[in-house]
């Protein structure tokens, strides 16, 4: 089959409005946070060869090259992702169709289940906490990055939220299905650490630049 990155963006999309559960919220989520990465970029790209850019302060302007170069390999780890929240989706339902006449293959279904569920609820995870780490590190492209891009650099951060939230919402809707009570409680502890943090930043941000436009 083929792969969700290499599809084009109506393929993707006519994939998505099927009768099919796969692609679902979490590769749509992993795209978002793609999508939200890529237009941080675009805005470091119209902001750091401009002369205005060079009369801030040294240290900012090297904190946002950095957040511009950290952005890349997010976002080349958020395009893997798509396909692969995808396949541990599809792992899950290989799972569920496994057959349970007998006690034997009953044991082995639910075993093959567990391990599903918890693959299904790591991937999401990273997806959120890879669209944490950008939100996190956004504030000062946001703040001095290319004024005509404003709006661009909004659409990125909520790109992100979005990917964060989707993807949160996803490690939840797994986590019933995981029988390993020690690996279920490491998963709500992290995404709860995480939560709201995240959706706090992501709204100061917006705020600001609301008020800036």
């Amino acid at each position: 089959m083929k792969k969700l990155i290499d599809m084009t963006v109506k393929e993707y999309v006519l994939e998505t409005d099927s009768a099919s559960p796969a692609p679902g919220g979490g590769s749509a989520s992993a795209l978002a946070g793609a999508l939200g990465m890529a237009l941080s970029r675009m805005v470091g790209h119209l902001t750091i060869p401009k002369k205005k850019f060079k009369t801030i302060d040294e240290a900012i302007q090297q904190e946002i090259i950095h957040t511009h170069e950290k952005m890349k390999k997010m976002e080349s780890k958020m395009l893997e992702l798509i396909d692969a929240d995808t396949a541990a989706f599809n792992d899950i339902m290989m799972a569920i169709k496994m057959p349970k006449d007998s006690e034997s293959e009953k044991n082995i279904r639910a075993t093959k289940l567990a391990e599903a569920s918890i693959k299904a609820a790591e991937l999401p995870l990273q997806i959120a906490t890879l669209a944490h780490e950008g939100l996190m590190i956004m504030k000062p492209i946001a703040t001095y990055g290319n004024k005509n891009a404003l709006s661009d650099i909004g659409v990125s951060v909520l790109m992100l939220q979005t990917a964060f939230e989707g993807a949160i919402m996803n490690v939840k809707i797994n986590l019933p299905g995981i029988t390993d009570e020690s690996v279920k409680q490491s998963l709500i502890e992290t995404i709860n650490n995480i939560h709201n943090e995240g959706i706090q930043t992501a709204q100061a941000i917006i705020k600001g630049i609301y008020d800036r436009l």
